[in-house]
């Protein structure tokens, strides 16, 4: 069984555009003087995944007006994403930039997206009733509401003008502790008012511990978590998430879960050695379940392709999961043999 009907209706993701400044593979920042670039952003991953599974999405986001804006819009285009919300404003285009990790060196991530054309766009300036207009379902997430008080209120706009017009939430949860410090806070209610309009969460324990100022949530059984969740918020019908080991910088295992209100279901955790990048997987899982809800599917086969997607994700160098459903399946089928 399914939570939602499926719908063919485009997705609208809302966020950051960002570009990715990341060392070669095996180097320190600057090390030596070269660096990958990357358009990134959390809801533009899961818009590229989502167009290149097959389903017209759009794209609402503000860049600066200049070759850095243009390039990340042109790349959105390039992979079939709609960029008619894209909006072009004066400012500067928001960076992170990533020393990739190696044996038993975390990969770090440095931001620099404070004060950037996204970030201090006013709030009152997106008009939601167009661009909400004829859309399925309205995908964000908590590195936008992080961004800035512009970007948080506009996130909270755009959620309850998507209930009050029959549009459908799927919110990520995101978690960026060092954005929110820089802010002097932890974004708890906030987010609390977002999750409050969403009818699908990937959030897992330690979010709903922060979410319900419920500190003993964070160790509890996730079974727990969630109910506390689906209590809190009524509009919520289905909580995703994975989990992770972590052996190596290279050799990690992710399994998944998605939780109903009437059931759960889980996908058996799989290994992966030789990572290529990690960045990215989790909004690949999002797309992957927002794919499966899209066509209906049932919450144990979306389960499973959508935790395929996000270990695909580790193959690939960048943020975006680029691959299609035919070749996920692929490996969903034990289909790694190159000789098939």
């Amino acid at each position: 069984m399914t939570p939602f009907p499926p719908t063919d209706l485009p997705f609208v993701c809302f966020g950051e555009l960002l570009l990715r400044l990341a060392a070669p593979s095996g180097e320190l920042l600057l090390q030596s003087p070269h660096l990958r670039t990357w358009v990134a952003g959390a809801e533009a991953n899961v818009a590229i995944s989502l167009a290149r599974l097959g389903h017209p999405v759009r794209m609402a986001s503000v860049v600066p007006d200049q070759a850095l804006g243009r390039h990340a819009a042109d790349t959105l285009r390039y992979h079939g994403v709609d960029t008619a919300a894209v909006r072009w404003a004066p400012g500067r285009m928001g960076l992170y930039f990533l020393t990739p990790g190696a044996v038993d060196r975390p990969a770090e991530i440095l931001y620099d997206r404070a004060g950037s054309a996204f970030a201090t766009y006013p709030a009152g300036h997106y008009d939601w009733e167009r661009l909400l207009a004829g859309a399925g379902w309205l995908h964000v997430s908590g590195v936008t509401v992080a961004a800035s008080a512009q970007a948080g209120a506009a996130a909270l706009d755009a959620v309850r003008s998507a209930r009050r017009l029959g549009v459908r939430v799927s919110f990520d949860g995101n978690y960026r502790a060092s954005m929110w410090a820089a802010r002097g806070e932890d974004g708890a209610a906030l987010l609390a008012d977002i999750v409050a309009e969403a009818d699908l969460a990937f959030i897992d324990r330690r979010d709903v511990a922060l979410l319900l100022a419920r500190p003993e949530l964070a160790e509890a059984p996730p079974e727990r978590a969630a109910e506390a969740a689906f209590a809190r918020f009524p509009h919520l019908r289905l909580v995703a998430a994975t989990q992770r080991r972590q052996d190596s910088a290279n050799h990690h295992a992710l399994s998944a879960t998605l939780r109903t209100r009437d059931g759960v279901f889980d996908a058996p955790g799989r290994d992966m050695f030789d990572v290529v990048d990690r960045i990215g997987a989790g909004d690949a899982f999002a797309a992957g379940v927002l794919h499966g809800v899209a066509r209906g599917w049932d919450s144990g086969e979306t389960a499973r392709f959508a935790l395929a997607a996000a270990c695909l994700k580790h193959s690939l160098a960048g943020d975006a999961h680029v691959l299609t459903e035919a070749q996920i399946r692929q490996t969903m089928d034990g289909g790694l043999d190159v000789r098939r």
